[in-house]
């Protein structure tokens, strides 16, 4: 009687062995990339090539969050600032520190400095600065207490089920504003609660922040 199975099926065994391993681990390491911060967002930090403390500009000096994201209220995308723009302030001040040697190499070669981008949607997805922050919207919303944070970190997951909450209830969200770059604001009228100027304010303005599908995936 002849054999059933040819050689050649001797090799199917360490074959189909060898495809599970194989989809193992690629499994494994899908999992390990798809819950870690940098995926998440949600706490990333990365080492940028010039250690900008912005609770010591933001909050100690004061500067306006418009003074180097110059085109939030403009523009769809917030800029970073120039070297141009850091180099206003340090001609002057703290000229020799080993900190800023990036910045002044940037300076005298033309080439911009490589910050590492910490905020980043997806391609497919549509969001406009301007629309926001002319709506009431502060950076607080969506960036955190930046000028708290001595190294800007990720601090709200602005996945699609988050960003639905703020466009169904605004009332919680928008505040006046002349108060959005405030970024320690808080209702000043004793018993006055978020809620109720925001919903004051979301009539006066007549903000109605889309639902469909074709708002933010275009």
């Amino acid at each position: 009687m002849g054999n059933i199975f040819n050689r050649q099926s001797n090799d199917l065994p360490p074959k189909i062995l060898l495809g599970i391993v194989v989809l193992g681990f690629l499994f494994v390491m899908g999992i390990s990339y798809y819950f870690t911060p940098k995926y998440s967002r949600v706490g990333y930090m990365p080492t940028q090539p010039i250690p900008f403390d912005h609770s010591l500009h933001a909050d100690q000096l004061g500067l306006d969050c418009r003074f180097c994201h110059s085109y939030v209220e403009k523009s769809g995308f917030s800029n970073i600032p120039t070297t141009q723009t850091c180099m206003n302030c340090h001609r002057q001040i703290k000229m020799d520190s080993p900190k800023l040697a990036p910045l002044r190499e940037s300076w005298e070669t033309g080439k911009p400095i490589k910050w590492v981008r910490i905020h980043q949607l997806p391609d497919y997805v549509y969001f406009d600065h301007s629309a926001h922050v002319n709506r009431g919207i502060s950076c607080v919303s969506c960036h955190g207490k930046v000028n708290q944070m001595q190294k800007v970190y990720h601090d709200q997951p602005l996945s699609m089920s988050w960003c639905l909450d703020c466009h169904r209830n605004p009332e919680y969200f928008v505040r006046p504003p002349d108060k959005v770059f405030d970024l320690d604001w808080k209702p000043e009228n004793e018993g006055e609660t978020q809620r109720l100027l925001g919903k004051k304010l979301v009539k006066e303005m007549g903000i109605h922040p889309p639902e469909n599908c074709d708002a933010c995936h275009r």
